[in-house]
Protein backbone atom coordinates (compact mmCIF):
# COMPACT_ATOMS: atom_id res chain seq x y z
CA UNK A 1 0.00 0.00 0.00
CA UNK A 2 1.50 3.32 -1.21
CA UNK A 3 1.89 6.19 1.21
CA UNK A 4 -0.57 8.93 0.81
CA UNK A 5 0.93 13.14 1.67
CA UNK A 6 -2.06 15.31 2.20
CA UNK A 7 -1.59 18.65 0.67
CA UNK A 8 -4.00 20.63 2.29
CA UNK A 9 -5.12 21.60 6.08
CA UNK A 10 -7.81 19.89 8.14
CA UNK A 11 -10.72 21.64 9.34
CA UNK A 12 -11.49 25.13 8.06
CA UNK A 13 -8.35 25.89 7.54
CA UNK A 14 -8.34 27.25 3.93
CA UNK A 15 -5.07 26.30 1.50
CA UNK A 16 -2.88 29.35 0.85
CA UNK A 17 -0.34 30.21 -1.99
CA UNK A 18 1.99 30.27 0.55
CA UNK A 19 1.31 26.28 1.21
CA UNK A 20 1.31 25.75 -2.16
CA UNK A 21 5.08 27.20 -2.86
CA UNK A 22 6.33 25.40 -0.04
CA UNK A 23 5.20 22.36 -1.32
CA UNK A 24 6.54 23.33 -4.64
CA UNK A 25 9.76 23.69 -3.52
CA UNK A 26 9.85 20.72 -1.29
CA UNK A 27 9.03 18.60 -4.19
CA UNK A 28 11.70 20.02 -6.53
CA UNK A 29 14.14 19.67 -3.86
CA UNK A 30 16.95 17.39 -5.03
CA UNK A 31 17.35 14.16 -3.35
CA UNK A 32 21.02 14.56 -2.49
CA UNK A 33 20.38 17.78 -0.55
CA UNK A 34 20.92 18.13 2.90
CA UNK A 35 21.22 20.76 5.69
CA UNK A 36 22.55 21.64 9.07
CA UNK A 37 19.28 21.55 11.21
CA UNK A 38 20.83 23.89 14.16
CA UNK A 39 22.80 25.94 11.30
CA UNK A 40 19.98 26.48 9.05
CA UNK A 41 18.04 27.75 12.16
CA UNK A 42 20.80 30.08 12.82
CA UNK A 43 20.19 31.56 9.52
CA UNK A 44 16.35 32.16 9.71
CA UNK A 45 16.79 33.83 13.32
CA UNK A 46 19.25 36.93 11.32
CA UNK A 47 17.07 36.88 8.54
CA UNK A 48 13.95 36.75 10.60
CA UNK A 49 12.75 39.97 10.01
CA UNK A 50 12.98 40.12 6.46
CA UNK A 51 11.31 36.63 6.30
CA UNK A 52 8.23 38.19 8.90
CA UNK A 53 9.05 35.65 12.16
CA UNK A 54 8.91 36.39 15.16
CA UNK A 55 10.34 35.48 18.35
CA UNK A 56 8.03 33.16 19.31
CA UNK A 57 7.63 31.47 15.81
CA UNK A 58 11.05 31.07 15.91
CA UNK A 59 10.75 29.45 19.71
CA UNK A 60 8.63 26.93 18.20
CA UNK A 61 10.16 26.27 15.25
CA UNK A 62 13.28 25.46 17.50
CA UNK A 63 11.11 22.83 19.74
CA UNK A 64 9.77 21.72 15.84
CA UNK A 65 13.60 20.92 15.31
CA UNK A 66 14.39 19.09 18.64
CA UNK A 67 11.93 16.40 17.91
CA UNK A 68 13.62 15.12 14.76
CA UNK A 69 16.29 13.04 16.21
CA UNK A 70 19.04 13.52 13.28
CA UNK A 71 21.13 16.67 12.95
CA UNK A 72 21.77 16.53 9.26
CA UNK A 73 18.63 17.20 7.36
CA UNK A 74 17.48 15.04 4.39
CA UNK A 75 14.35 15.08 1.58
CA UNK A 76 12.04 12.52 2.90
CA UNK A 77 9.48 11.24 4.64
CA UNK A 78 10.90 11.04 7.57
CA UNK A 79 10.94 15.03 8.37
CA UNK A 80 7.88 14.79 9.23
CA UNK A 81 7.87 15.33 12.79
CA UNK A 82 4.23 15.12 15.22
CA UNK A 83 4.28 16.41 18.72
CA UNK A 84 1.22 16.94 20.92
CA UNK A 85 0.58 20.72 21.91
CA UNK A 86 1.45 19.74 25.12
CA UNK A 87 4.88 18.41 24.27
CA UNK A 88 5.46 21.10 21.70
CA UNK A 89 4.30 23.88 24.61
CA UNK A 90 6.78 22.63 27.23
CA UNK A 91 9.78 22.91 24.51
CA UNK A 92 9.18 25.98 23.45
CA UNK A 93 9.18 27.72 26.55
CA UNK A 94 5.48 27.43 27.90
CA UNK A 95 3.71 29.84 25.05
CA UNK A 96 -0.74 29.95 25.49
CA UNK A 97 -2.24 27.33 23.30
CA UNK A 98 -3.40 30.43 21.14
CA UNK A 99 0.35 31.95 20.83
CA UNK A 100 0.95 28.52 20.10
CA UNK A 101 -1.40 28.20 17.42
CA UNK A 102 -0.79 31.52 16.12
CA UNK A 103 3.29 30.80 15.74
CA UNK A 104 2.48 27.74 14.23
CA UNK A 105 0.63 29.71 11.34
CA UNK A 106 3.01 32.37 11.05
CA UNK A 107 5.40 29.29 10.14
CA UNK A 108 3.38 27.71 7.42
CA UNK A 109 2.60 31.12 6.17
CA UNK A 110 6.09 32.00 5.63
CA UNK A 111 6.69 28.42 4.00
CA UNK A 112 9.28 27.07 6.84
CA UNK A 113 7.07 23.70 7.64
CA UNK A 114 4.53 21.95 5.79
CA UNK A 115 1.36 20.43 7.66
CA UNK A 116 0.63 17.07 6.60
CA UNK A 117 -3.19 16.96 8.65
CA UNK A 118 -4.24 13.62 9.42
CA UNK A 119 -8.19 12.50 8.51
CA UNK A 120 -9.12 13.83 11.84
CA UNK A 121 -6.23 16.61 12.13
CA UNK A 122 -4.44 14.84 15.15
CA UNK A 123 -0.34 14.14 14.98
CA UNK A 124 0.61 11.00 15.26
CA UNK A 125 2.46 8.16 13.07
CA UNK A 126 1.54 4.83 11.61
CA UNK A 127 3.76 2.00 12.38
CA UNK A 128 4.31 -1.19 10.78
CA UNK A 129 6.01 -4.12 11.58
CA UNK A 130 8.72 -4.17 13.83
CA UNK A 131 7.70 -0.32 14.80
CA UNK A 132 8.75 1.31 11.62
CA UNK A 133 7.11 4.24 11.03
CA UNK A 134 5.24 3.65 7.78
CA UNK A 135 2.80 7.09 7.83
CA UNK A 136 3.48 10.17 9.68
CA UNK A 137 0.59 13.21 10.05
CA UNK A 138 2.25 16.24 11.42
CA UNK A 139 4.44 19.14 10.36
CA UNK A 140 7.12 18.52 7.28
CA UNK A 141 10.48 20.32 7.93
CA UNK A 142 11.37 19.49 3.98
CA UNK A 143 11.21 23.26 2.90
CA UNK A 144 14.43 24.14 5.50
CA UNK A 145 16.28 21.40 3.48
CA UNK A 146 15.07 22.94 0.15
CA UNK A 147 15.09 26.37 0.98
CA UNK A 148 18.57 26.32 3.11
CA UNK A 149 20.83 28.25 0.34
CA UNK A 150 17.97 31.24 0.40
CA UNK A 151 18.11 31.45 4.37
CA UNK A 152 22.27 31.27 4.08
CA UNK A 153 22.08 34.04 1.35
CA UNK A 154 19.39 36.36 3.44
CA UNK A 155 21.67 36.07 6.35
CA UNK A 156 24.83 37.30 4.91
CA UNK A 157 22.59 40.01 3.78
CA UNK A 158 21.64 40.89 6.65
CA UNK A 159 24.63 40.81 8.28
CA UNK A 160 26.30 42.88 5.52
CA UNK A 161 23.62 45.51 6.08
CA UNK A 162 24.35 45.76 9.79
CA UNK A 163 28.05 46.09 9.45
CA UNK A 164 27.57 48.69 6.72
CA UNK A 165 24.83 50.67 8.99
CA UNK A 166 27.63 50.18 11.79
CA UNK A 167 30.51 51.91 9.91
CA UNK A 168 28.34 54.40 8.80
CA UNK A 169 27.23 55.11 12.59
CA UNK A 170 30.71 55.30 13.49
CA UNK A 171 32.17 57.54 10.68
CA UNK A 172 29.09 59.92 11.22
CA UNK A 173 30.09 59.70 15.16
CA UNK A 174 33.88 60.46 14.16
CA UNK A 175 33.30 63.16 11.66
CA UNK A 176 31.15 65.06 13.77
CA UNK A 177 33.43 65.11 16.73
CA UNK A 178 36.61 65.99 14.42
CA UNK A 179 34.55 69.00 12.80
CA UNK A 180 33.36 70.19 16.59
CA UNK A 181 36.73 70.46 17.65
CA UNK A 182 38.55 71.90 14.85
CA UNK A 183 35.93 74.51 14.97
CA UNK A 184 36.28 74.96 19.03
CA UNK A 185 40.19 75.27 18.28
CA UNK A 186 39.50 77.58 15.46
CA UNK A 187 37.55 80.17 17.96
CA UNK A 188 39.89 79.41 20.75
CA UNK A 189 42.81 80.86 18.40
CA UNK A 190 41.19 83.11 16.51
CA UNK A 191 41.29 81.75 13.35
CA UNK A 192 40.55 83.60 10.82
CA UNK A 193 37.75 81.71 8.71
CA UNK A 194 33.94 80.87 7.68
CA UNK A 195 33.75 79.48 10.94
CA UNK A 196 30.03 80.40 11.78
CA UNK A 197 28.91 79.10 8.89
CA UNK A 198 30.54 75.65 9.31
CA UNK A 199 29.10 75.36 13.11
CA UNK A 200 25.50 76.38 11.26
CA UNK A 201 25.78 73.83 8.75
CA UNK A 202 26.79 70.98 11.82
CA UNK A 203 23.87 71.89 13.99
CA UNK A 204 21.52 71.98 11.01
CA UNK A 205 22.52 68.20 10.22
CA UNK A 206 21.26 67.25 13.84
CA UNK A 207 21.87 65.19 16.48
CA UNK A 208 23.56 61.36 16.38
CA UNK A 209 20.63 59.45 14.28
CA UNK A 210 18.75 57.09 16.66
CA UNK A 211 18.97 53.33 16.53
CA UNK A 212 16.37 52.60 14.05
CA UNK A 213 17.84 55.03 11.82
CA UNK A 214 18.18 52.68 8.32
CA UNK A 215 21.52 52.37 5.86
CA UNK A 216 19.73 55.26 3.86
CA UNK A 217 19.56 57.85 6.03
CA UNK A 218 22.31 56.90 7.85
CA UNK A 219 23.92 57.45 4.16
CA UNK A 220 22.41 60.60 3.74
CA UNK A 221 24.08 62.13 6.63
CA UNK A 222 27.60 61.00 5.94
CA UNK A 223 27.44 62.58 2.72
CA UNK A 224 26.88 65.89 4.00
CA UNK A 225 29.22 65.43 6.94
CA UNK A 226 31.85 64.14 4.52
CA UNK A 227 31.34 67.85 2.23
CA UNK A 228 31.37 69.57 5.09
CA UNK A 229 34.65 68.10 6.60
CA UNK A 230 36.38 68.76 3.08
CA UNK A 231 34.94 72.25 3.81
CA UNK A 232 36.52 72.77 7.07
CA UNK A 233 39.90 71.51 6.16
CA UNK A 234 40.26 73.93 3.44
CA UNK A 235 39.33 76.49 5.99
CA UNK A 236 42.46 75.63 8.41
CA UNK A 237 44.80 74.72 5.22
CA UNK A 238 44.10 78.55 4.41
CA UNK A 239 44.32 79.95 8.00
CA UNK A 240 47.30 78.10 8.82
CA UNK A 241 50.61 78.87 7.25
CA UNK A 242 53.14 76.45 8.38
CA UNK A 243 56.59 76.64 7.95
CA UNK A 244 58.37 74.85 5.46
CA UNK A 245 61.41 72.56 6.19
CA UNK A 246 64.18 72.59 3.34
CA UNK A 247 66.09 69.12 2.90
CA UNK A 248 69.53 70.84 3.28
CA UNK A 249 71.96 70.04 6.19
CA UNK A 250 71.98 74.06 6.67
CA UNK A 251 67.96 73.71 7.69
CA UNK A 252 68.10 70.72 9.39
CA UNK A 253 66.47 70.96 12.89
CA UNK A 254 68.29 68.97 14.78
CA UNK A 255 71.10 70.73 17.59
CA UNK A 256 74.28 70.29 17.38
CA UNK A 257 76.64 70.79 20.52
CA UNK A 258 80.39 71.37 20.72
CA UNK A 259 82.14 69.07 23.02
CA UNK A 260 85.35 71.85 23.40
CA UNK A 261 84.91 74.85 25.69
CA UNK A 262 86.05 78.29 23.76
CA UNK A 263 86.18 81.59 24.42
CA UNK A 264 82.98 83.97 25.04
CA UNK A 265 84.36 86.29 23.06
CA UNK A 266 84.12 84.15 19.62
CA UNK A 267 80.88 82.80 21.07
CA UNK A 268 78.87 85.59 21.54
CA UNK A 269 79.77 88.53 18.99
CA UNK A 270 76.74 90.13 19.12
CA UNK A 271 77.37 91.39 23.31
CA UNK A 272 79.97 94.00 21.26
CA UNK A 273 77.24 94.91 18.90
CA UNK A 274 79.36 93.68 15.77
CA UNK A 275 76.72 90.55 15.37
CA UNK A 276 75.18 90.55 11.61
CA UNK A 277 71.90 88.88 10.85
CA UNK A 278 71.24 87.08 8.02
CA UNK A 279 68.39 88.43 5.67
CA UNK A 280 67.38 86.64 2.79
CA UNK A 281 66.18 88.34 -0.68
CA UNK A 282 62.96 88.23 -0.76
CA UNK A 283 62.23 86.52 2.56
CA UNK A 284 59.99 88.04 5.40
CA UNK A 285 61.77 86.42 8.35
CA UNK A 286 65.00 87.96 10.12
CA UNK A 287 67.40 84.58 11.51
CA UNK A 288 69.70 85.49 13.89
CA UNK A 289 73.39 84.32 12.37
CA UNK A 290 74.76 82.94 15.49
CA UNK A 291 73.07 82.02 19.00
CA UNK A 292 73.43 85.26 21.29
CA UNK A 293 72.21 84.08 24.69
CA UNK A 294 73.99 81.35 26.22
CA UNK A 295 71.79 78.99 27.62
CA UNK A 296 73.21 79.41 31.12
CA UNK A 297 72.60 82.96 31.36
CA UNK A 298 68.45 82.33 30.12
CA UNK A 299 67.83 79.46 32.95
CA UNK A 300 69.12 81.63 35.33
CA UNK A 301 67.10 84.13 34.38
CA UNK A 302 64.28 82.15 33.71
CA UNK A 303 64.45 79.17 35.86
CA UNK A 304 60.68 78.61 36.09
CA UNK A 305 61.14 76.81 32.58
CA UNK A 306 62.93 74.06 34.12
CA UNK A 307 59.41 72.74 35.92
CA UNK A 308 58.33 72.31 32.26
CA UNK A 309 61.13 69.44 31.43
CA UNK A 310 60.86 65.93 32.49
CA UNK A 311 64.43 65.33 33.01
CA UNK A 312 65.55 68.66 33.41
CA UNK A 313 67.50 70.72 30.71
CA UNK A 314 71.63 70.20 29.73
CA UNK A 315 71.27 71.08 26.31
CA UNK A 316 69.30 73.16 23.77
CA UNK A 317 67.25 69.91 22.71
CA UNK A 318 66.08 69.86 26.19
CA UNK A 319 65.47 73.89 26.42
CA UNK A 320 63.26 73.32 23.23
CA UNK A 321 61.22 70.63 25.01
CA UNK A 322 60.25 72.35 27.99
CA UNK A 323 59.38 75.31 25.83
CA UNK A 324 56.65 73.63 23.54
CA UNK A 325 55.12 72.20 27.26
CA UNK A 326 55.28 75.76 28.30
CA UNK A 327 53.36 77.50 25.16
CA UNK A 328 50.78 75.11 25.31
CA UNK A 329 50.41 76.13 29.17
CA UNK A 330 50.45 79.87 28.35
CA UNK A 331 47.91 79.02 25.84
CA UNK A 332 49.93 80.37 23.44
CA UNK A 333 48.14 78.91 19.92
CA UNK A 334 50.58 77.43 16.97
CA UNK A 335 49.32 80.19 14.76
CA UNK A 336 51.45 82.76 16.74
CA UNK A 337 54.14 80.09 17.70
CA UNK A 338 54.70 79.63 13.43
CA UNK A 339 54.49 83.53 13.48
CA UNK A 340 57.22 83.68 15.96
CA UNK A 341 59.46 81.07 14.70
CA UNK A 342 59.38 82.17 11.35
CA UNK A 343 60.42 85.64 12.31
CA UNK A 344 63.00 84.85 15.34
CA UNK A 345 64.55 81.15 14.61
CA UNK A 346 63.12 78.42 17.02
CA UNK A 347 65.77 78.86 19.62
CA UNK A 348 65.22 82.86 20.44
CA UNK A 349 61.15 82.04 20.18
CA UNK A 350 61.54 79.67 22.95
CA UNK A 351 63.63 82.07 24.93
CA UNK A 352 60.83 84.92 24.61
CA UNK A 353 58.36 81.84 25.91
CA UNK A 354 60.65 81.32 28.92
CA UNK A 355 60.39 84.77 29.68
CA UNK A 356 56.84 85.08 29.32
CA UNK A 357 56.46 82.30 31.65
CA UNK A 358 58.82 84.18 34.21
CA UNK A 359 56.57 87.23 33.92
CA UNK A 360 53.95 85.14 35.29
CA UNK A 361 50.27 86.95 35.31
CA UNK A 362 52.18 90.43 34.30
CA UNK A 363 51.47 89.47 30.73
CA UNK A 364 47.75 89.15 29.97
CA UNK A 365 47.53 87.88 26.76
CA UNK A 366 51.22 85.70 25.91
CA UNK A 367 50.01 84.96 22.53
CA UNK A 368 49.02 88.50 21.48
CA UNK A 369 52.30 90.00 22.82
CA UNK A 370 54.56 86.92 21.02
CA UNK A 371 52.83 88.24 17.79
CA UNK A 372 54.10 91.47 18.38
CA UNK A 373 57.49 90.54 19.56
CA UNK A 374 57.38 88.85 16.34
CA UNK A 375 56.31 91.74 14.20
CA UNK A 376 59.25 93.85 15.66
CA UNK A 377 61.67 91.04 15.11
CA UNK A 378 60.85 90.96 11.18
CA UNK A 379 61.62 94.81 11.40
CA UNK A 380 64.95 94.69 13.45
CA UNK A 381 63.79 95.93 16.60
CA UNK A 382 63.44 93.45 18.66
CA UNK A 383 66.53 91.06 20.43
CA UNK A 384 65.97 88.66 22.68
CA UNK A 385 68.98 89.89 24.74
CA UNK A 386 67.52 92.96 26.85
CA UNK A 387 65.11 91.22 27.76
CA UNK A 388 66.89 88.30 29.56
CA UNK A 389 69.46 90.84 31.22
CA UNK A 390 66.63 92.91 32.35
CA UNK A 391 64.99 89.34 33.89
CA UNK A 392 68.63 88.37 35.35
CA UNK A 393 68.61 91.77 36.97
CA UNK A 394 65.12 91.25 38.47
CA UNK A 395 66.30 87.95 39.97
CA UNK A 396 69.48 89.46 41.29
CA UNK A 397 67.55 91.95 43.19
CA UNK A 398 64.76 89.85 44.52
CA UNK A 399 67.69 86.85 45.51
CA UNK A 400 70.54 89.98 46.70
CA UNK A 401 73.10 87.91 44.24
CA UNK A 402 73.83 90.95 42.53
CA UNK A 403 77.09 91.58 44.53
CA UNK A 404 78.61 88.18 43.13
CA UNK A 405 77.30 87.60 39.43
CA UNK A 406 78.44 84.20 37.74
CA UNK A 407 81.21 83.83 35.50
CA UNK A 408 78.68 84.45 32.50
CA UNK A 409 77.30 87.22 33.44
CA UNK A 410 80.16 89.17 35.00
CA UNK A 411 82.12 88.80 31.52
CA UNK A 412 79.48 89.80 29.43
CA UNK A 413 79.36 92.73 31.91
CA UNK A 414 82.76 93.46 31.85
CA UNK A 415 83.77 92.56 35.31
CA UNK A 416 86.26 89.95 34.62
CA UNK A 417 88.55 89.45 31.92
CA UNK A 418 87.61 87.23 29.40
CA UNK A 419 91.21 85.15 29.36
CA UNK A 420 90.35 84.19 33.45
CA UNK A 421 86.49 82.91 32.59
CA UNK A 422 85.85 79.46 30.88
CA UNK A 423 82.05 78.82 30.19
CA UNK A 424 80.03 77.12 32.42
CA UNK A 425 78.31 75.18 29.99
CA UNK A 426 79.65 73.65 26.41
CA UNK A 427 78.09 76.52 23.79
CA UNK A 428 77.66 75.95 20.37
Amino acid sequence: MSQIRPTTPFGRRPLSLAMMAAQAAAKACPEEAASHKWRTFRHLTEAKQRLGLGDRALAVLSALLSFHPETALTPGPDLVVFPSNRELSVRAHGPSPTTLRRALSQLVEAGLVIRRDSPNGKRYARRGEGGRIEQAFGFDLSPLVARAAEFEALAAEVREAARARALLREEISLLRRDIGKIVAFARETGLGGAWDGIEAQLQGAGAMPPRSAGNAVLGRIAEELRVLREAVDKCLAESLEFPKTGASESQAGCHHQSSKPESLQNLEPGLRGDGIAIVEAGAESVVPASRTVPLRLVLEACPDIGFYARHGIGTWRDFLGAAAVARTSLGIGLPAWTTAVEAMGEEQAAVVVAGLLQRGTAIAAPGAYLRDLAGKARAGRFSVWPMVMALWRMRQETSGEESNPSPVVAQLSGRVPTSRVRPAVDLP
